[in-house]
């Protein structure tokens, strides 16, 4: 969201998912689609099967890659080398658009003059990706109309996550594959409502709608809807908070919906904050780790158990609407924060989920055209600014958010922490098809798809070690080790270690790094040197 937030002014997905099938090229870099957002992965198996040409930049064999007519099998961590690369041969063969550049956007100069510093030659070294790959990736993705660029994680989750975005955001502009139909730069949210929590304010720099709490007009707009006087200073985010803790200057911490102690890096320091807190509160549907270390739980709802909206990766604000009573005596999450609120002094009195859109739409302007009425069956893509507005299929037509799009100078940046003599492995991270992070490990009949960590080992790696395929090793890092069965595959390349983060049974994130974004603090989930050891 900053990455893109800075170049176009708006940090969410720029297009729409039902225009993936009449794409005709898609970029898919950081992102194993078919497993983590598979709805998705069949739009674009979709505009395959209808000619779409597929890029996929990848260190591992993923499905998609198989599938790829262009498959970029980078070092992790050297996607700012690749792309800067990708642009240096646009620029270099004239297949830039010149027009969009002149009238959209600014800071074209000083990019091109940066992108002499990455020859396709020094690429290839710094990424391992072949010349002529990145040359042929040049020329497909500006060969057409309608290109995509599709990201997640593989992209965030590294110490330079936000120019990494940045650099996509680059590459968009400088082809004009933007402001359009099957075009743009389209981030994947890895759940549900990770979309609508941010547009509702549930980061530490802004109120509902993204509004800076340090701009003095949106405070006092919120005062005054609210009856408060409210901090004009950004709270913490995830990484300041467990360092506050751990050194005593957060005393307490009120967690709903989240599973810091298996998802977040460094699990033993979230642990040893966690521990350090004077009173913990954790709010969940299921006995959680982090809720095995609570001072009170407060049981909540499940998404079948309640009225609301989410909003999804493609800004579509949709209904939720309650399909059974809330069973155990439990309560749907507003509920439980409005009683919260009225037993602490701040009286909330929202009769229903309807009135709190309501309130929304009278301070969030992107949502000032929403109401449950209009939501109907398929909900409304925001921006929707007035009651008759239909909803916005596609950002940044005729003009960016910001106005002329901004070009950004972005350098190669290696990862905090890389395999060494001690830890030889690069471990990175992701998710897998059978699992949803870690909520459907308590469904015994999904569990018995994949009810253990397989790592994956690459052939070479496991006959040097002496491992056999579906035999326990220890893996080991700076920050802990773990037990896991191996999985030996040619998915991997050599030296690379790829583990998920669903199984308590082997907690991949006490190995991960705590190092993170300078922008955003998001974790390095994505790089860090660990050993592999054979268990006899």
């Amino acid at each position: 969201m900053a990455g893109l937030a800075t170049s176009f002014g708006s940090g969410a997905m720029t297009n729409s998912i039902n225009e993936i099938p009449n794409a005709e090229v898609m970029f898919v870099i950081g992102s194993n689609t078919t497993e983590a957002h598979p709805i998705i992965g069949t739009k674009m198996k979709q505009a395959l099967a209808r000619g779409a040409k597929l890029i996929v930049a990848d260190p591992r064999e993923i499905e998609l890659a198989r599938d790829a007519h262009i498959w970029m099998r980078l070092k992790p961590g050297t996607d700012i080398a690749l792309i800067n690369g990708i642009m240096n041969i646009i620029v270099e063969n004239g297949w830039e658009d010149r027009a969009f550049i002149e009238e959209r956007t600014e800071g074209y100069q000083e990019l091109r003059e940066n992108l002499k510093k990455f020859p396709p030659e020094e690429v290839s070294k710094i990424t391992g990706v072949p010349v002529e790959l990145m040359a042929e990736a040049a020329r497909l993705y500006t060969s057409v109309e309608r290109a995509q660029i599709f990201y997640t994680l593989g992209i965030t989750e590294h110490v330079c996550g936000t120019d990494n975005v940045m650099s996509l955001a680059n590459l968009a502009m400088l082809t004009g594959n933007i402001g359009k139909e099957s075009s743009g730069v389209n981030p994947l949210r890895g759940q549900n409502n990770v979309q609508g929590a941010c547009d509702m304010g549930a980061l530490p720099n802004v109120y509902p709608g993204y509004q800076s709490v340090t701009n003095p007009e949106a405070r006092a707009k919120f005062e005054e809807a609210w009856g408060v006087s409210l901090n004009p200073n950004q709270g913490f985010m995830i990484p300041d908070m467990f360092d506050s803790a751990v050194k005593k200057e957060l005393r307490a911490m009120y967690i709903m919906g989240e599973d810091p102690v298996l998802t977040d890096a460094d699990a033993n320091h979230v642990r040893k904050g966690l521990k350090a807190l004077d009173f913990l509160v954790v709010q969940n549907i299921f006995m959680s780790e982090t809720a095995e270390l609570a001072d009170v739980i407060l049981p909540g709802a499940s998404f079948a158990e309640k009225d609301g909206t989410f909003t999804n990766t493609e800004r579509r604000v949709q209904r939720v609407n309650r399909a059974i009573k809330p069973i155990a005596n439990t309560k749907a999450d507003w509920e439980i924060i409005c009683e919260l609120a009225n037993r602490m002094g701040y009286p909330m009195a929202y009769p229903s989920p309807a009135e709190i859109m309501l309130e929304v739409a009278s301070l969030a302007p992107q949502f000032a055209g929403v109401t449950y009425e209009r939501l109907g069956k398929k909900g409304l893509q925001w921006p929707v600014p007035h009651a008759e507005h239909p909803g916005t299929k596609f950002l940044h037509q005729g003009k960016f958010t910001r106005g002329k799009g901004v070009f950004t100078v972005i350098e190669h940046q290696l990862p905090d922490e890389l395999p060494d003599e001690e830890y030889p492995f690069l471990l990175t991270t992701g998710r897998k098809l059978q699992h949803y992070n870690i909520s459907t490990r308590f469904s015994a009949a999904l569990d018995e798809h994949a009810p253990e960590e397989l790592a994956e080992l690459n052939p070479k790696d496991a006959r040097r070690l002496g491992i056999q395929d579906g035999e326990k090793i220890k893996v080991v890092s700076r920050r802990g080790e773990v037990v896991t069965k191996v999985w030996v595959t040619k998915r991997v390349p050599p030296g690379v270690l790829f583990m998920t983060l669903h199984y308590r049974e082997s907690p991949t994130n006490v190995l991960t790094n705590g190092a993170y974004d300078k922008v955003t603090k998001t974790y390095e989930y994505k790089v860090c040197g660990v050993r592999v050891e054979a268990l006899k």
